[in-house]
This record gives C-alpha cells, structure tokens and sequence, in this order.
C-alpha cells in the first residue's frame, strides 16, 4: 500500500485506511515495514534535468575535449555534492586502469534535491556558458 500525503486532513485519513489494513494483516501473523519519506523527483524535472546536461554536452569542452552527457551527469553531480559538503567517492577503476567517480544517484533524489541540482545547473552554465558554447 503506497499513498502521497498531500496536507494533514488527507494525511490522516490515509493513515487511518493503513492503519485499517496494516492491522488485519498483523493479526494474521505477518510482518509489516512502514516507510515515510519525502516526494522523489517527478518525471517533469527529470526530463529538464538531462535536457540541461544534453545541452551541455554537446556545446562544451572540458579538460581539452567533448564528452558524452553521462559524463558530464557524473561532473555536474559531483560538484553539486561538493558545493552540499557531501563526499564524492573516487575509487580505482575495476580494470586497474585510472580511477572512477562514483556520485550520488540521480534516480534517488527529492524534488527538494533535483530543483537544488537544476538550478545548481543553471548556474553552472551560466558561469561558463556563452549563448551557443560552453568554454
């Protein structure tokens, strides 16, 4: 049973409906895990998010060279992350060959966290944007 809680009244409500069935199952002998956590990403700012990445990809040039939008999914989310004061791993390549970055996932961010990278995006761009190339 999932359920998005919007205000108190609704939310109390559906904690009622759960409460209702979460009860008949526990009398049954089962064992129930009860997760609340906030809203993730919407499909709407996922969308944005990779257009922006996208757009970057293809006009910009970093460390001498293009590089595809996975890449610079991996550059943008690892400056984000720092700028939050969170660690970024960096661990050996698995071939023995160099080192890989390994950021925070974007298919487990918040819209809080998504809108924060989004604009942390924008903001990047527009410190090394021009209208029709990054530098």
């Amino acid at each position: 049973m999932n359920a998005t809680l919007i205000n108190p009244v609704q939310a109390h409500k559906a904690f009622g409906n759960a409460w209702m069935h979460a009860k008949a199952m526990l009398m049954a002998g089962h064992k129930l895990t009860l997760e609340v956590k906030e809203e993730k990403r919407t499909s709407a700012e996922n969308k944005l998010l990779h257009a922006l990445i996208g757009e970057i990809a293809a006009n910009t040039k970093w460390a001498g060279k293009k590089h595809d939008a996975e890449t610079w999914k991996r550059l943008l989310v690892a400056a984000w992350c720092r700028t939050r004061g969170e660690s970024v791993e960096i661990l050996p390549a698995l071939d023995g060959h160099g080192v890989d970055i390994v950021p925070t996932r974007t298919s487990k961010l918040t819209k809080v966290e998504c809108a924060d990278l989004i604009e942390f995006v924008y903001s990047w761009q527009a410190m090394h944007c021009e209208e029709t190339a990054c530098v």
